[in-house]
C-alpha cells in the first residue's frame, strides 16, 4: 500500500512534466511557423524599404503562381523569336500583351540534363541589378534567355530571347 501511494503521485508528476515539456516544444514550433509565415508575407508584395527580394525565392514563386507571374512581368513585353516565315528563321522582335501570355515555368532540377528527350541545362547569370536565366539544349535546338531586372527592390521579367527551333 505504501509503494502504491508513492508510485501514483510520482507517475502523476512525471506525466505532468512530460505534458508541459511537450506543449513547450509545440509552442516553439508554432512560434517558428509564425516567424516563417511572417517572413513569407514580408517577401511578398509588402516589402520593407530595406528588404531586397532574393532571386531564388522569386523564381520559385514566379514559376508556380500564375497571378504573381502576371504581376511581375512588365507588359507589353518585348520578345525576340525566330521568324518562321523567313527561310533562315532570322530573329524578329514582337510585343506580347497580358492576354497572349502563357504561363512560364523556370523551375529546374538536374534531371533535365539527363532525361531521354529535350535535355537542357539552365544557368542564372547575375549582373548589378539584373539576372539572366539561360536555357541551353543539348543537341536539340533549345536556346532561350529570360531577362529579369530589379525594380524598386522587386524582380520583374522585362524581356526574353527565344531562339529555339
Amino acid at each position: 500500500m505504501k509503494i502504491t501511494s508513492l508510485i501514483f503521485p510520482s507517475l502523476f508528476i512525471f506525466i505532468f512534466i512530460s505534458c508541459t515539456q511537450g506543449s513547450g516544444d509545440k509552442n516553439m514550433e508554432q512560434g517558428r511557423e509564425k516567424t516563417e509565415q511572417e517572413a513569407f508575407v514580408g517577401s511578398s508584395d509588402n516589402l520593407t524599404a530595406s528588404y531586397e527580394e532574393e532571386f531564388d525565392e522569386f523564381i520559385k514563386r514566379f514559376s508556380t503562381d500564375e497571378s504573381f507571374q502576371f504581376e511581375r512581368i512588365k507588359f507589353p513585353i518585348s520578345v525576340v523569336v525566330p521568324d518562321t516565315d523567313h527561310e533562315g528563321m532570322a530573329p524578329m522582335q514582337e510585343s506580347v500583351g497580358k492576354y497572349d501570355w502563357e504561363m512560364l515555368d523556370l523551375s529546374y532540377d538536374s534531371t533535365y540534363l539527363t532525361r531521354p528527350y529535350d535535355q537542357y541545362s539552365q544557368e542564372v547569370r547575375f549582373k548589378k541589378d539584373t539576372a539572366i536565366v539561360e536555357i541551353r539544349g543539348i543537341n536539340n535546338g533549345i536556346y532561350a534567355d529570360y531577362y529579369f531586372a530589379m525594380i524598386d527592390k522587386k524582380w520583374y521579367l522585362v524581356t526574353l530571347y527565344e531562339a529555339s527551333f
